[in-house]
């Protein structure tokens, strides 16, 4: 056996290994994303189909099966429509995805004056809705408000939520330590399962959360409650403690994803 058969052997036997592992690797990214998307629902309708189809092929229902092939390239087009958000959510989480993403975030050293600034909001009973970007671009958001491009600071923050001002009802958009943009206007939730007692704020954060990467921390005027929202979900009432260690985890270097989930185990509640 010369070294090219040893190598033909070698790769014969890893190859089935390989091929188990990349489709694992495949699916779970891919549960991942179905999850962060609320996109259940197109593979219900998508497993509906099948099964329709299999049983009109099954006991060879061939005027059925001859209605489905002709109507196959409509349906295709009908499912592309109604599914027209779910699917524009999951392409946004593809292209989001870390597996894209090359190089080191450096850390984020602002986190501290935001939530010093939602502190003193939670106590006065003031709302706050403050946007962290990360990979998604959010310019379409940002031309809803009034630009500022200010360092970031808890004084600023305090004064743009906590006084009657034009601002104050909208969100600030941050982007390394930078805001933005002030009196921003974010996309209401598509969710129908949100809690009822949740006003515009919390509808707006998690519209974002659903359509982008970005993380929004939001203060309610009507309880003084901290919240955070990202990846389609909204985690309500945390200490400060723990939005701090949440948000520094989320805006942070790639290796502090590690402890998300851990996490949000400590808060008091999760939606």
């Amino acid at each position: 056996m010369n070294a090219f058969d040893g190598l033909q052997t070698v790769w014969n036997l890893i190859r089935p290994i390989i091929d188990v592992g990349i489709m694992t690797f495949l699916l779970y990214k891919a549960y991942q994303i179905i999850v962060k998307t609320n996109a259940m629902q197109i593979i219900k309708a998508g497993i509906m189909v099948a099964l329709f189809y299999a049983f009109a092929f099954l006991f060879k229902l061939s005027t059925l099966l001859w209605i489905l092939n002709k109507l196959a390239p409509g349906f295709a087009i009908a499912f592309a429509i109604i599914f027209q958000p779910e699917l524009r959510k999951v392409f946004l989480k593809i292209g989001q995805n870390e597996l894209f993403t090359f190089g080191n975030r450096s850390r984020h050293t602002y986190v501290d004056t935001a939530v010093v600034a939602a502190e003193t909001l939670s106590k006065l009973k003031k709302g706050m809705l403050v946007v962290f970007t990360r990979h998604t671009r959010l310019d379409d958001i940002i031309e809803t408000g009034t630009k500022l491009n200010a360092d970031i600071s808890s004084a600023l923050l305090v004064t743009i939520f906590g006084h009657e001002t034009p601002l104050h009802d909208a969100a600030c958009i941050v982007q390394n330590g930078k805001i933005l943009a002030a009196g921003c206007f974010l996309p209401l939730s598509e969710q129908f399962d949100i809690r009822k007692t949740f006003g515009t704020r919390h509808r707006a954060a998690l519209g974002l959360a659903e359509t982008t990467d970005a993380v929004v921390l939001v203060v309610s005027e009507e309880t003084g409650a901290i919240s955070l929202a990202y990846d389609s979900k909204l985690h309500y009432d945390l200490k400060p403690s723990l939005v701090t260690k949440m948000l520094e985890n989320l805006l942070g270097v790639s290796a502090a994803q590690r402890t998300i989930e851990d996490t949000i185990d400590e808060s008091k509640a999760s939606i």
